[in-house]
């Protein structure tokens, strides 16, 4: 039976410590104690990965002298030792006992007759003990998992205090970590140093961006992505540091360390799939569907991460090198791959069949991140099949750091703001996504269209501070040889492109023309302005034909009417012309061509002509 361990993660967050607070931490040797009380007569302790020439193994053990006598068994991971007596049950204390060499010292009897074990009888409160202090060299032709057994045939149960220090040499480095465990720190201290230069990098990239308004709710993620994981990188070195220190380490920083991991990595899955659906890159809202799909995906794959620790600390056999993936959850999360690579196949070509413009971006990007969604199925498989179990940690810890680097890096080249960037995916503003991203009734069909199909917004880099104020709101014209199709009203990306862009200088005024006359105020006919732009020129004004004919005609003599018989005889009184008779008559509405002014003459009843007075 193994000896009881504390809690491993009371100091995390609150949420994670409901889920996680009863998983105990795996017992990973280095510096092993405890107290051991167990009725079985053949017990388990702990196992370490011993270099070819300089493992040593230094111990102390007391236990009642009354549960003499008992035996410390080394096991190491020939298929005849240690896989042979291990979890077999047809195999009794005596059958597990026979399989070791006594020639190889591969047992150590706590007892003071064997000298090697360094026994001797001390009394504390009347009670005898067997206090044993000593220590083993181990010697191999290669590394070698060994394990160490407790045994008791034919007693009455196994009694013991322990103390145990496991160790490879005398390097910081090496000393107390298991040969399969080598160069796990360098690697996470070399992966931190270039992830935070990735994440210093991609903050300046998001600098330039901003200043352009190009700056995404996708690369943020990005950004995220590449921020959690030196968090995680950096608890990583915490642990290990801590661990090279004192051979104990701190569980809680390594499960924190991990789940920081998870998160990266799950942050990095969803930003891949939202480009994959054209997400800030051809349209700017996700269909409700997709959404809820989406958040369904997400929460099952993060309680399979959740599920996947649960199972690897609190049900993983410490007696067997197992990995992570060696589990129905670790399973799950390769099934739960394989199923968002062809969800991320699917999203990827209805947007190219969409939007075949976007060619330059979406074509590298499938063929780069087909890659990255392989390699996590089949370094599992590998891990599991190919790689020998004492060296199987380092080699799959830098394994798995190399392919979240590969991920970030072709992430961190292909959205590069440079003008010689041909496979730069943004060219709609943030300014711009409101009025773009509103949803059309047809589902997710009619999102897909809610941004314009033209070229890229990348084709001239302005500057690296100052934002380019001339083109925030102007969108360079297609080049694609595919007329689109006009979009509905509701899918409008912005206003016209005469309310966006400058309106070209008015032309001059026509010069005045002589001998035209301008109308007085009151004739003047308003009329609505229109468009500056689409102003057309007034035509020259023309008179009608009979108004042209009345003017050719030349003016004729009046002629005197006789006054009828009842004026005949004296001449009747003089009347006093009217005063509009005096006044000079209003010009025509032919304005533009007046008539020449003649004398207005009078007849009266005597045969008199008098000129007029006006």
């Amino acid at each position: 039976m193994e000896p009881p361990r504390a809690p491993a993660l009371r100091r995390l967050l609150p949420p994670l410590l409901l889920l996680l607070l009863p998983l105990p931490p795996r017992a990973r040797a280095k510096y092993v104690r405890g107290n051991l009380s167990s009725k079985e007569d053949w017990v388990f302790l702990t196992r370490f990965c011993f270099l070819s020439d300089y493992g040593r193994l230094d111990f102390r053990f007391r236990y009642p002298e009354a549960k003499c006598c008992q035996n410390i068994l080394l096991y190491f991971d020939d298929p005849s030792q240690w896989p042979a007596v291990y979890k077999a049950g047809d195999k009794d204390c005596l059958a597990k006992e026979s399989v070791i060499r006594p020639e190889n010292n591969q047992v150590i009897n706590l007892t003071t007759q064997y000298a090697w074990s360094g026994c001797q009888v001390v009394s504390e409160e009347g009670t005898r003990y067997l206090s044993c202090s000593s220590g083993r060299s181990f010697r191999s032709v290669r590394e070698r998992w060994w394990y160490i057994a407790l045994s008791k045939c034919g007693g009455d149960g196994l009694q013991l205090e322990y103390e145990m220090v496991l160790t490879n040499g005398k390097s910081f480095w090496t000393r107390h970590f298991s040969a399969d465990e080598f160069g796990i720190l360098e690697t996470d201290v070399t992966f931190l140093l270039i992830f935070i230069l990735i994440f210093f990098i991609s903050c300046y990239f998001g600098y330039l961006l901003k200043g352009r308004q190009l700056l995404h709710t996708t690369y943020k993620m990005f950004m995220a992505a590449a921020g959690v994981e030196v968090l995680s990188l950096l608890f990583f070195c915490i642990y290990w540091g801590q661990y090279a220190t004192d051979g104990i380490g701190n569980e809680s920083v390594k499960i924190l360390a991990k789940l920081l991991f998870s998160s990266s990595f799950l942050i990095f899955l969803l930003m891949l799939i939202l480009l994959g659906k054209g997400f800030t890159v051809t349209r700017g809202r996700i269909s409700h569907l997709g959404s809820v799909k989406l958040s369904v995906y997400m929460t099952l794959y993060t309680l399979t991460h959740v599920v996947l620790l649960i199972y690897e600390a609190e049900f993983f056999d410490p007696g067997q090198v197992l990995y992570t993936y060696e589990s129905p959850a670790g399973y799950g999360l390769i099934g739960l791959q394989v199923a968002a690579y062809v969800w991320f196949c699917y999203a990827v070509l209805i947007s190219l069949r969409h939007f075949p413009e976007k060619q330059p971006f979406y074509v590298p990007f499938f063929a780069a991140y087909t890659l990255w969604f392989f390699a996590v199925p089949v370094m599992a498989l590998i891990a599991n099949f190919g790689i020998p179990k004492w060296a199987r940690e380092k080699i799959v810890n830098g394994i798995q750091l190399g392919i979240h680097l590969y991920a970030h890096g072709v992430f961190l080249i292909m959205t590069r703001p440079s003008a010689a960037n041909k496979n730069f995916p943004y060219h709609v503003r943030t300014s711009q996504i409101a009025s773009a991203g509103a949803p059309g009734t047809g589902g997710s069909q009619s999102t897909d269209k809610a941004f314009p199909q033209h070229v890229y917004g990348n084709v001239t880099f302005i500057s690296d501070s100052v934002p380019n104020f001339t083109e925030l709101f102007s969108i360079p014209p297609p080049t694609s040889s595919v007329s689109p199709a006009a979009p509905a009203p509701e899918e409008l990306l912005a206003p016209p492109l005469e309310y966006l862009t400058p309106l070209p200088a008015p032309p001059p005024p026509p010069p005045p023309v002589l001998g035209r006359l301008s109308p007085p105020p009151a004739f003047r006919t308003p009329r609505a302005p229109t468009p500056r732009r689409h102003r057309p020129l007034a035509p020259a004004p023309t008179l009608p034909d009979w108004v042209l004919a009345l003017l050719r005609t030349p003016p004729q003599t009046p002629r005197a009417v006789p006054p009828p018989p009842a004026f005949r005889g004296s001449p009747p009184a003089p009347r006093l012309q009217p005063e509009f008779v005096r006044r000079t008559p209003s010009p025509p509405l032919e304005y533009l061509a007046p008539l020449p002014r003649r004398p207005a003459t009078h007849s009266f009843p005597d045969g008199h002509v008098r000129p007029s007075l006006g």
